[in-house]
């Protein structure tokens, strides 16, 4: 009867459960499209150009620039290469993937009507992926902090007989109450509690305090950190040439995520009255959201060799739904003989899905096209990232959420630059790119800085084309949000490599 009761009341209580942050916030917030060679190749920086399937997702202007239907192919091969500072420890680790990153088409309709101001209209659909979360490190290092504080943090002021098991009660099916009836806090102190990390300060059902077993001094800790997927986006792009000089359009955007990640710490220590002198934590997530978004846009040509161009990008309005598995085990001392415990749920915890809204962007362009020697273009863009919201904000723990992002994130700027010189059939490019870091603090996540070079070839009504692209960033990672909060400082460095295929239809 009292595990019937508790599933009725675990039903009830599971709008309640969360674990979104802010870091879940800004991944799926960040982001830019990665676009077609000729796109890559010039940092992408085409916002008054066009003419370019992936400029259209910059600018949905830029489809009428093409004088004829045009359709495109980009594959790109991504390295990744991070080195990791913990505690004075360095480390580090490569990766590498490869995928379709672009397929887009546009279709042009002229306008018979000799005497219409309006010369042409554009249907245009394409695919781009906008993030790739494809990343491995490992960290390692000696640390005075342990793991137990991210369990004791969760269990301090919790009772005791709602974070263990009943009599004669298996772990997966004591997990999966405690998750349903308390939520994600009594999970955490319940793994603590089970993996003989806890010891309650009174063996009694109201206990509420609580000591660790594992002594204060060094711990030796390896941290890993696999993650893979991507964002990408669907658009239907509409847009018109107004007279000889207005071009204007609009996309309709179709958001998808598709995230996992994995991490595992371990941590041994011989510190003198340690009763658990190692621990193995692992968590896995997997998160699936969709979403939606517009783009309004113009380019203007204000005389034979200058374009300007406006963009307006609106939030991104997601739904998202996530998934968590976790795993523990300890050894401790018994008597002198070593006991492991290990304590693996096999529960999949689904939370309920919510609603993130991301900051809207503006961006200004302008360019200085040279007829058929070449071009230069420059865009700025600007977004706030403290205006991030976490839906409903009538929920305390969303809105407790947005309170830190207003009062952590900034409006971050992007600068980015990018040229082309034409001989013949063939164009030589080069780009610069200064993404400023969303944080106040950019020292904890700095500033993005990239450059690319890139080369093509024109057969006719077909084009193929190279490019290379180079980004850079260093950033603090936190291990845990609770407890064990120390940071492992990152260096990433990315080389893309796009192909693309494109051709008159």
């Amino acid at each position: 009867m009292k595990k019937l009761i508790i599933l009725f009341i675990g039903i009830l209580s599971m709008p309640i459960l969360n674990a979104q942050d802010i870091s879940d916030a800004l991944r799926y917030s960040t982001g830019d499209v990665q676009g077609t060679a000729r796109f890559r190749a010039m940092s992408g920086a085409f916002g008054a150009l066009g003419g370019d399937v992936s400029a259209v997702s910059i600018n949905p202007a830029g489809s009428a620039i093409f004088n004829n239907s045009h359709a495109s192919l980009s594959l790109s091969s991504i390295n990744y290469d991070t080195q990791t500072n913990y505690f004075g420890t360095l480390n580090s680790s490569s990766d590498s993937s490869f995928n379709l990153n672009q397929a887009g088409t546009v279709f042009v309709f002229n306008n018979t009507i000799s005497k219409s101001p309006w010369g042409k209209f554009v249907l245009g659909l394409s695919y781009e992926q906008t993030q790739n979360f494809e990343n491995n490190f490992f960290a390692s290092g000696k640390n005075t902090q342990s793991i137990d504080n991210y369990f004791m943090n969760y269990a301090q002021g919790l009772r005791l007989d709602e974070i263990s098991a009943f009599e004669d009660e298996s772990i997966t099916d004591a997990y999966g109450d405690i998750g349903a009836v308390f939520g994600y806090a009594n999970q955490q102190a319940f793994l603590g509690y089970e993996s003989y990390i806890l010891e309650p300060d009174v063996d009694e059902d109201d206990n509420t305090s609580y000591t660790s077993n594992i002594a204060a001094g060094d711990f030796n800790q390896e941290y890993s950190y696999a993650a893979n997927g991507y964002n990408g986006k669907f658009s239907v792009n509409l847009a018109m040439q107004y007279d000889e000089n207005i071009y204007l359009g609009l996309n309709l955007n179709s958001h998808f995520v598709n995230y996992e990640r994995s991490t595992y710490l371990f941590e041994s220590n011989s510190n003198i009255g340690s009763l658990v002198n190692e621990v193995g934590f692992e968590n896995n997530l997997l998160t699936l959201g969709s979403g939606f978004s517009f783009q309004l846009g113009g380019i203007a040509k204000l005389n034979e060799f200058v374009r300007v161009g406006f963009t307006y990008d609106s939030p991104i309005w997601y739904t998202i739904r996530e998934e968590t598995t976790q795993y523990i085990s300890t050894v401790r001392d018994d008597a002198g003989s070593a006991i492991t415990t290990t304590l693996n749920p096999k529960v999949v915890n689904i939370f309920p899905n919510y609603k993130l809204q991301t900051p809207e962007k503006i961006t200004g362009s302008v360019a200085l096209v040279l007829g058929k020697q070449g071009l230069i273009s420059f865009d700025y863009s600007r977004k706030d990232y403290g205006k991030t919201k976490f839906k409903p904000g009538t929920d305390s723990y969303f809105s407790s959420q947005n309170a830190i992002m207003r009062n952590t994130l900034k409006a971050a700027n992007s600068y980015k630059i990018g040229g082309e010189l034409r001989h013949k059939q063939l164009s030589f490019r080069g780009g610069y790119k200064l993404e400023e870091s969303p944080y106040e603090d950019t020292s904890y996540y700095g500033n993005l800085t990239g450059f690319s070079l890139g080369l093509g070839y024109s057969f006719g009504g077909t084009s193929l084309d190279f490019a290379y692209e180079n980004s850079e960033r260093d950033l603090n990672y936190q291990l845990y949000n609770t407890g064990l909060t120390d940071t492992v400082k990152l260096n990433t460095d990315n080389s893309l490599f796009t192909l693309t295929l494109s051709t008159i239809l």
